[in-house]
């Protein structure tokens, strides 16, 4: 166990994470030339195309007699929850900061989780072969925000990979090794699961205490369900099978297992024969902070949704999601996700894993609704909420939201803040003319376009990171739409009594240009309760009874008039509006 470390390597998104992985696996010699590409751990078509990491990838490495595990984690904030299961997993952190940019938000929102897993943390600058490069004053930063010493700190060009053999002796040196017993009960720490078609779903684990060999009988502790380890191995480019695996090291176990249901990240294997006395304490659950409908086009195709999210889920422990129905959608579920990039990319994961074409509702957050007779509600959709009348106050939660930028676009980062009904919290610099803003802002007003405004108006210097800060109360109105008096539940939104009389007249502008003309007026009207904020009407078609009528006495053209308002009248009573599919998506993309 002496000559075992495991390690994760962290940093802001775009800070060279992967590629310094690249060269680590090139100089250790773990992946043979020819298989040799860039950004080789991510194995998602998704994340080569958009150069992001969306998982976190464990793999093993050998060098100068020692045992790496090296896990290159996410550097996005949607993904912390990954990052958060690698750092429980290591006993050390390699900290990459980009020496162009410097310091950013998930930098330091990373480094706090690893700090407090008491990691050991070695510092890094990357990108120093590069003109713009700033070491001297990055490493001031970095001195600042760890309080290490500046000879501590190592430089390296991940792309030529000047420096890293540096890196890896630090690892070896600075890093820890794990702690256990291989002759302790089993004691395994399960941080990711895959699934395979084939195989059935594959286990990742760390072995905490013990050794586990093939063919042990083993049990899964949270489910209470056993099974035969057929195969168990490490993790190298491919999974590499092994007889035994002990304390301290990283690996795989199969063993048949078919349903999703029965893998739970941060479960705990231990042996049949030989079990231990309690479980390893897992992960707190990821909360979800983004919540929309996932529909399938196609009404036949909701069990297949269903299977599809299943297996998803398996592989991204972060997404939530629970059967429900709507009037105008049919069945679907309601998912839970941590921001709008994971929301985007399980909606692509879908589409090209499962084949699967599906709608998404408007996004929305959860609130806590407090009612007259002392109960609380938590409602995550409008179509849950209670009467107007039953309401003795609404609960919308709060975030502590941190933005890094340089001193030149602190204007408009401000506007957009307190337009977003934020407050500033406290603003300092941090070096040079870079700044560090907190506001406390509703997460509501941040899951639309936040993210993509922030970006556009710092021309992509500023960085955002964020952490949940309870509830406040809030004056919130449920707005409806209502077609012919008609309410249209996928429709509905909970919105700021503020923002509410401007959002529902440009819903009802948007819902006239889509609705087909039927024989009768249809009156779109956004109402609060039961008052009508806005009002839209769609004109019927007529046909021009009065064709036929040339010269002649003025009551026969009223006669024929009144006969065609009579009909008119009659078809407005049994007649219904459908509303096309194109109108919900329309909403969806109104900001």
């Amino acid at each position: 166990m002496d000559k075992i470390r495991n390690f994760c390597i962290i940093a802001h998104i775009d800070h060279g994470k992967s590629t310094l992985a690249d060269r680590m696996l090139e100089i250790t010699q773990t992946v043979d030339v020819r298989q040799m590409e860039n950004q080789v751990l991510d194995d998602m078509d998704l994340e080569k195309e958009r150069g992001i990491t969306i998982k976190s990838h464990a793999i093993q490495m050998d060098y100068k007699g020692y045992t790496l595990n090296l896990i290159d984690t996410p550097g996005h904030v949607d993904f912390s929850y990954e990052v958060s299961r690698s750092i429980a997993a290591c006993e050390g952190a390699v900290l990459v900061v980009d020496a162009t940019q410097g310091v950013q938000a998930q930098t330091i929102s990373n480094l706090y989780m690893a700090i407090e897993h008491d990691l050991e943390i070695i510092p890094v600058l990357n990108k120093c072969d590069m003109d713009n490069a700033m070491p001297e004053r990055v490493e001031d930063e970095i001195v600042d925000l760890l309080g290490c010493k500046r000879e501590e700190i190592l430089r390296c060009s991940a792309k030529t990979g000047e420096g890293v053999p540096e890196i890896l002796d630090a690892i070896v040196e600075r890093i820890p090794a794990p702690k256990g017993d291989p002759k302790a009960p089993l004691q395994c720490l399960v941080f990711d699961s895959v699934f395979n078609s084939f195989r059935g779903i594959i286990a990742y684990f760390k072995v905490v205490n013990g050794t586990m060999h093939t063919g042990d009988q083993v049990r899964f502790v949270n489910t209470g369900k056993e099974y035969d380890a057929d195969e168990i191995g490490i993790l190298k480019l491919d999974m590499s099978p092994r007889k035994e695996i002990s304390a301290g090291n990283v690996g795989y176990i199969i063993s048949g297992i078919k349903t999703s249901t029965e893998v739970k990240v941060g479960d705990t294997i231990t042996h049949v024969a030989r079990p231990c006395d309690k479980a390893i304490d897992g992960f707190e659950e990821a909360k979800p902070m983004v919540f929309a409908g996932v529909y399938p086009i196609e009404s036949e195709d909701y069990e297949d949704l269903r299977a599809s999210l299943e297996k998803l889920q398996l592989n991204d422990a972060s997404l939530t999601f629970q059967p429900e129905s709507s009037m105008a959608l049919g069945f679907g579920f309601r998912c839970g996700f941590l921001g709008l990039l994971h929301m985007e990319i399980i909606q692509e994961r879908l589409d090209r894993e499962f084949d699967m074409d599906v709608i998404t509702t408007v996004p929305n957050v959860s609130y806590n609704v407090y009612t007259k007779d002392g109960g609380m509600i938590e409602v995550h959709n409008p179509a849950g909420m209670p009467d107007l009348t039953e309401i003795d106050r609404i609960e919308e939660p709060y975030i502590r939201a941190s933005v890094i930028t340089t001193a030149d676009y602190i204007g408009p980062i401000m506007t957009l803040c307190l337009g977003k009904r934020g407050e500033l919290v406290k603003q300092e610099y941090i070096s040079g003319n870079r700044m560090e803003l907190l506001f406390d802002m509703p997460l509501g007003e941040i899951v639309i376009d936040f993210y993509d405004k922030l970006k556009s108006i710092s021309k992509g210097y500023a960085s955002f990171d964020w952490h949940m800060n309870g509830f406040r109360p809030s004056n919130l109105v449920k707005l409806d739409i209502l077609l012919n008096g008609e309410q249209v539940d996928a429709l509905s939104t909970l919105t700021h009594r503020d923002n509410a009389v401007d959002f529902g007249r440009r819903m009802c502008e948007k819902l006239k240009e889509l609705l087909p003309r039927q024989q009768f007026d249809i009156a779109i009207q956004a109402a609060i309760g039961a008052k009508i904020i806005a009002r839209e009407t769609v004109k019927q078609v007529r046909k021009d009874v009065l064709a036929k009528c040339y010269g002649g006495d003025v009551s026969r053209k009223r006669k024929l008039l009144e006969k065609q308002k009579r009909g008119k009248k009659r078809m407005k009573q049994i007649g219904n509006v459908e509303v096309p599919q194109k109108a919900f998506l329309a909403v969806l993309k109104l900001d």
